[in-house]
């Protein structure tokens, strides 16, 4: 998988939409590309992965106090197996002197999306340079049903909206006119808060 990837196939969506063939696949691709990359911005995250063990810096992200401890946010992580951490005085391989936050989130099939430091006091970051770099294998090990589904309903919306250039779909003459708005389909919204797919730490 990669990191910011297209969440459904053309031949799901034609599938879910009842499209009869693949002569519009080239439309289908760009509109389920845009629908993906809606749905990140929406939950401020990516549901892909990195194939490799991966350097995260901590760059401008400061740690803040949480609970009499130190913390910083970090990229959805649900697999720690050699997970590695340097903190901002150089040092490495300080893995056991921190811990993945939410404590609960592996049970509820949710990922980590914070490191805490529980024996540090104070926060020295070097502003030369000096700063927290965690290597790790980020990212879902699949895509959530939550964001499949919303992928289809919102790529399909996109698909037909080039048959309403101008927004407004239906027609005046049967009482079916609609304007459509300038946001996610509201299943689609509805689909991803309530299930806990939005981010609200953390830009995705």
């Amino acid at each position: 998988m990669v990191w910011a990837p297209d969440y459904i196939t053309a031949a799901e969506l034609r599938a879910w939409a009842r499209i009869p063939d693949s002569a519009d696949d080239a439309e289908i691709a760009t509109a389920i590309s845009a629908a993906s990359r809606a749905i990140d911005g929406f939950c401020r995250r990516t549901f892909g992965a990195v194939d490799d063990a991966t350097v995260w810096h901590a760059a401008d992200r400061s740690p803040y106090a949480l609970r009499g401890r130190w913390a910083v946010e970090i990229p959805d992580l649900f697999d720690d197996t050699d997970m590695a951490v340097t903190d901002p005085d150089g040092v490495t391989d300080v893995t056991a002197d921190v811990r993945l936050e939410p404590l609960n989130a592996p049970m509820e099939g949710k990922p980590w999306t914070r490191l805490t430091f529980p024996g540090a006091t104070t926060w020295t970051c070097d502003p030369a340079g000096g700063l927290l770099a965690v290597s790790a294998l980020w990212g879902w090990p699949e895509v959530p049903a939550g964001v499949v589904q919303a992928c289809k309903i919102q790529a399909h919306r996109f698909l037909v909206r080039r048959d309403s250039p101008y927004g407004v779909a239906g027609s005046p003459n049967t009482g079916s006119e609609l304007r459509l708005a300038a946001r996610l389909d509201p299943d689609v919204r509805t689909a991803l808060a309530a299930t806990g797919l939005r981010r609200l730490g953390m830009p995705g």
